[in-house]
């Protein structure tokens, strides 16, 4: 890679956003010196859906979840993470 390009000082977020928007990051920083870092108290970003079950199957749900003394919308998306991932292996 050659030599970056200088970083442009932003006056706001939003003229900083735009201009990543319209520009590679790979010209002004040289991502092979980047280190791996971790973040254990952030929490991923959620979006609130709305999902119809038949009322039998919550029920079942909410029986399991409360065996496993859990919520049963975190039992849900639980087994919804190990379906994908199973999935992605396959």
């Amino acid at each position: 890679m050659s030599t970056p390009k200088k970083m442009p000082e932003f006056k706001t977020e939003a003229d900083e956003r735009e201009f990543w928007e319209a520009h590679d990051s790979s010209d002004y920083l040289d991502w092979s010196q980047a280190e791996t870092v971790s973040l254990p108290k952030l929490k991923p970003s959620t979006k609130t859906i709305s999902l119809r079950l038949p009322e039998a199957l919550l029920d079942r749900i909410k029986i399991e979840a409360n065996k496993r003394d859990m919520p049963y919308q975190s039992l849900i998306k639980a087994w919804l993470a190990d379906d994908v991932n199973d999935s992605r292996r396959a």
